[in-house]
């Protein structure tokens, strides 16, 4: 049997940093935000099911979350604005996210293959995908409020665009999330008990 580099290379993502246009007064790589985003759409779920009568799996919404930015440990992260510049940049880098998840994927052995490939390319569960673009932009907005709680305003502008996209959103369970559970970011330790 040949060796599976799929798990050393998903190792990288702690040395693929993000916001890379930015000034940060906190470095945040892929490893770090995509373990964010698979617990905020795990409670985006809990949240959906338990308050909206929602019959989705948290545990599945959260893999997906888990995985959701592992392609870019071959692509980089490329910031925001470029990223979705014009709708010709969007579709060629959703072509390089496709090669580069190809890449992942033919790193596994083929016996191991089908219990991720779909984890990269999931059919049918758009829903839960919307979780985890809902999760995607939570952590965003927590990014830019611990930026700008450490008196960085590089990110005032970031928080405002960012709070404008989970709204337009329009899912119940991130209004909640918003409601109840965004303004404790802002408090300090001791206040957090």
């Amino acid at each position: 049997m040949k060796n599976s580099h799929f798990f050393a290379m998903l190792s990288r993502m702690k040395l693929i940093g993000r916001w890379g246009l930015m000034h940060n007064t906190v470095k945040e790589d892929i490893s770090q935000h995509s373990a964010e985003v698979a617990m905020l759409a795990h409670a985006l779920a809990v949240l959906r099911n338990t308050r909206f009568g929602g019959d989705i799996s948290p545990e599945r919404v959260c893999l997906l979350a888990l995985y959701h930015d592992a392609p870019e440990i071959l692509t980089g992260d490329l910031p925001t604005p470029v990223k979705y510049f014009n709708p010709k940049i969007k579709e060629a880098y959703k072509e390089v996210e496709r090669v580069s998840a190809q890449k992942l994927l033919s790193l596994l052995p083929d016996d191991l293959l089908p219990f991720y490939e779909d984890l990269f390319f999931p059919k049918g569960e758009e829903a839960l995908w919307a979780l985890v673009k809902a999760a995607d932009k939570l952590a965003a907005l927590i990014k830019c409020i611990e930026e700008r709680k450490s008196g960085n305003h590089e990110f005032d502008a970031a928080y405002h665009a960012t709070l404008a996209l989970l709204a337009d959103m329009n899912l119940p369970e991130v209004n909640i999330f918003l409601e109840e559970c965004i303004p404790s970011y802002s408090l300090p330790l001791d206040e957090l008990e």
